[in-house]
Formats: C-alpha cells, structure tokens, sequence
C-alpha cells in the first residue's frame, strides 16, 4: 500500500486572524504532518505564519490582490502545488474551521490509500455544540451525520482532493465565485469514474451559519443552479431541475427582497454565458440516482 502525500491548502480574506491561526495551530498538532502547506491570501496581504506558529512541512503564502471568490481562491493553492509536482492529497479546510482530532489527515492518508479510484473525500462539519445542521449531511432528506458511505455531493468547508483526479476533470469552477461549486466539481467526478466518500469520523468544527450571510447569496445562488445544468446536465434534465427548484425557493423563500434578488440571478444565468458544456452521460445519471440523489433535486 503505497502511502500518499498530503499537502493542505487555507484560503482567507484576512479578516479572521485569531481563527486562522487556531486552524493552523491544529493543523501542526497532527499526527501526520503535511508535507505542504499554502495560504492564499484572497485579496489581502498575509503575515508570516511559518515563523509565528511554527508550522510542519514547506509553508508557502501568496497574496492575490483580487478576491477571486472561494473556488478561484482555492484554484490559486492548486496550481502552486501542481508547480511543486509531490503532492498526492490536497485537503482544504475552510479559514475559520478547526481540526479538533490529531488524526484527521493520517486517516485521510489510509482512506486513499486503501482505494485508488477515490477521488473525494467529505469531512463532517460539526458547530462547537458538536451539532451538525442538516445542510451539512450528504443526502436528501434527513439523515444521520454519524452515517458515512460513498455519496453524490461534499462540502467544501472540509474535504480532500486526489491530485490525479483532478488532473483529468479539470479544478473549481472559478467564475461561480461563491455557490454550487462543489457540485460542478462533484458531477464532474463522478461522471468520470470517480468515487465521493462522506467520512463522518473527519470531524472539522465550523461555526453554525447559514449561506444567506452573504449580501450575494440570492442572486448568485440562483445564477449557477442555472450555470451549473446547463453545464452538466442532459437537456432533458434542464427544466426538470430548474422547476424543481424554483418550486422549493418559492416555498422556503420568506423575504421579498430575497426572492427579487433569486429571480434576478435566475435571468442572469439564462441571459449569460455558462461556459463549456459537457453534458453527464445517462449512467452517471443512473449512478447518482442510486447512490440516493438523482441529479434534479
């Protein structure tokens, strides 16, 4: 069993310093430390972190004057470390998360190694409480947090990557900038062979939020529900989504304004280009319809 090597990519704003560097300090209290660290600094200039929190393994900071959203953030760490050519698994771990168990990246390291055609790996988001919002479980409907098993869909806030599967798919789709993300990336995956495993003993704690913080979040999130079918998915498909989830937006949607700001972002993603299309295949189709979650909810 060949062990993999690990690298972990942080993406911040700079404006959670005390958060970041707890991350950090978890991070280097690993049993297994990475062999590489990068920080990407998402529109604002980073301190030295090596020298502070005296971090394991080659730390690598860059500072990118625009904030590029979180996927163009994180394609920013990818492509440094795909410079360096000696990383097999890259876990990235969101800026204001913490690792609570010194095992978390040797347990990656085993679950890669034990599988060579995992591609995905999902980490269990858990509050301070230790509870874990429904949101954050893998699967429709409500289920266990506690129960791992391969899946459709990760969250982005936790997660691991393998290098070699994301050399054939392609890295995040940077122009969604915040939203749907991580199901691009995942369909992607999964339409080329991959696998996506929701390891619920990966515990990564995160504060209790909700995605509507953010000023953008309507009309974004309606603009790459858009992007994302008319990227990946079959024509027949499309307006099956769409009605869908035009449907529970109405029905979840309590605030007007809210509601204006969706259908905006709705327009804008028929009117605007979506970028490349390549359509999953029907056996894909099949496969996330199996694994609990067919590509129209």
């Amino acid at each position: 069993m060949v062990e993999p090597r690990i690298a972990v990519a942080v993406v911040t704003m700079g404006n959670r310093p005390a958060e970041v560097d707890a991350l950090l300090e978890s991070v280097a209290k690993q049993d297994l430390a990475p062999a590489r660290i990068v920080i990407v600094g998402n529109g604002c200039r980073l301190p030295e972190f090596a020298r502070r929190l005296s971090l394991p393994g080659e730390v690598t900071t860059i500072d990118v004057e625009e904030n590029l959203g979180c996927p163009g953030g994180r394609n920013v760490a990818l492509a440094r470390l795909r410079e360096y050519g000696d990383t097999d698994i890259v876990v990235e771990l969101d800026d204001d998360g913490l690792l609570v168990d010194a095992d978390v990246l040797r347990r990656v390291r085993d679950l890669y190694a034990a599988d060579p055609r995992l591609g995905i790996v999902g980490f269990r988001i858990a509050d301070e409480h230790g509870e874990t919002q429904q949101r954050h479980v893998p699967r429709v409907g409500r289920s266990d947090p506690m129960r791992g098993g391969y899946v459709t869909c990760f969250l982005g806030g936790g997660h691991a990557f393998r290098t070699a599967m994301l050399d054939e798919i392609g890295d995040w789709p940077a122009e969604f900038f915040f939203a749907h993300e991580e199901t691009d990336l995942a369909w992607r995956a999964t339409d080329a062979g991959w696998k996506i495993r929701y390891a619920p003993e990966l515990l990564l704690r995160h504060p209790k939020t909700s995605p509507a913080r953010h000023a953008i979040y309507y009309r974004v999130n309606a603009r790459n529900r858009v992007w994302l079918v008319r990227r990946r998915l079959p024509l027949p498909l499309i307006p099956v989504h769409l009605g869908v989830w035009t449907l529970l937006t109405l029905a979840r949607t309590r605030s007007p304004g809210g509601l204006r700001a969706w259908f905006a972002g709705f327009a804008e993603g028929l009117r605007e280009p979506a970028g490349e299309r390549r359509p999953m295949r029907w056996r894909t189709v099949w496969r996330l319809t199996r694994l609990g979650r067919p590509p129209v909810i």
